[in-house]
């Protein structure tokens, strides 16, 4: 048994030496927005695809209208709350706002994928920015998704939104989009030869309205769970330069209201995020308990254990500076996490999951 633990011991400290300096190399690497007040823009369409959004327009519908875009579509879903209403309510007068009455959903087609393809249709800006309802963007958010996107020369930038976070429950889990993301995707390895160096955040993704068309838009993917990765690897595929940006305080989301929540959207996409694979998922489950919370538990007396156990929460401050989160305190649930993303894996694993109404097989 001495034997066994010992060689855990030796992995999971090798695991987090390598990811901790991903992550620091990350921390200086990784592009940032910033403000950009001064750069002269393209023809833009803000594009939101909206399905039940109600409770997030109040948020996120006037940050948008305050942004120096042509147009602003958004497709109403099938929401069963109003949502369509209410948008054109809040617009006022601004003539920019468009709502448009989504198509029923056809076989062959995941709700999200086909929402924005109806809404790159109706674009007629030169750059299409495909915004979720629960972002909020800043005072200066779209010129500097243009600066961006001009200084990585991208055709497509996608770009990780600050995660607002009110309850335990979401700090434990939502942070994990971005620890993915700077823990195991060197942004350096975008301008590199290397396929395999694609993702995307479906949250916010501006493309060239070419280039957007080259690949099929969002029919390339319209079976997708986890589209914004697939547009990745299909744009990287055909060619095109990806480009990533941490959102800072310009573009920002509360994507979940509460633990419960946060599970079941977690939930719907995870498997997929595991290539549909239950047994991967496990081995993933077992390792994140393995590496964050056993540590803790042996780490008295031990003092490999005890590195390992210090680890995770030095990962979690160097994540939260990166990400301008400000919540250090954080860092005392990541012995926790693990436990906490237990009922993701079990919502994964069901053979279907519901979302808004709709199955997500």
């Amino acid at each position: 048994m001495g034997s066994v633990l010992r060689g855990l011991r030796a992995g999971v400290l090798a695991f987090h030496a390598v990811k901790t300096a991903s992550m620091v190399a990350n921390a200086v690497a990784f592009p940032r927005l910033r403000s950009a007040a001064s750069t002269p823009l393209p023809l833009v369409s803000l594009l939101v695809p909206a399905r039940d959004e109600a409770g997030n327009l109040p948020r996120t519908l006037p940050t948008w209208l305050g942004q120096p875009v042509a147009e602003i579509l958004l497709l109403d879903d099938g929401s069963s709350d109003g949502t369509a209403e209410l948008a054109r309510h809040l617009a006022g007068p601004d003539d920019r706002l468009r709502v448009i009455t989504g198509a029923e959903l056809p076989d062959g087609w995941l709700g999200k994928a086909w929402a924005c393809h109806q809404l790159g249709k109706a674009a007629s800006g030169d750059l299409l920015v495909f915004c979720d309802a629960d972002v909020e963007l800043h005072p200066g958010a779209v010129e500097s998704i243009v600066a961006a996107a001009r200084q990585q020369n991208a055709d497509m930038l996608s770009v990780f939104p600050r995660q607002l976070t009110h309850s335990v429950g979401e700090r434990l889990i939502v942070p994990l989009i971005d620890d993915v993301l700077l823990a195991f995707l060197p942004h350096r390895l975008l301008s590199m030869p290397v396929p395999a160096a694609a993702t995307a955040n479906g949250q916010l993704i501006a493309f060239t309205h070419e280039a957007y068309d080259a690949i099929g838009g969002h029919a390339a993917v319209r079976t997708a769970v986890v589209e914004d990765v697939r547009l990745a690897y299909t744009a990287r595929k055909a060619g095109l330069r990806l480009g990533l940006a941490l959102g800072a305080g310009l573009v920002c989301s509360r994507m979940y209201d509460g633990y419960r929540e946060t599970v079941r959207g977690f939930g719907k996409s995870l498997r997929a995020a595991h290539g549909g694979s239950r047994t991967l998922m496990a081995v993933t489950a077992a390792g994140h308990l393995v590496a964050y919370t056993l540590p803790w538990v042996l780490a008295r007396g031990d003092r490999g254990w005890a590195v390992a156990a210090a680890a995770g929460p030095v990962q979690r401050l160097v994540l939260n500076a990166s990400t301008g989160r400000r919540a250090p305190w954080e860092a005392l649930l990541v012995p926790a996490t693990p436990l906490a993303a237990v009922p993701l894996y079990l919502v994964a694993a069901r053979r279907r999951r519901t979302w808004k109404g709709r199955t997500v097989p």
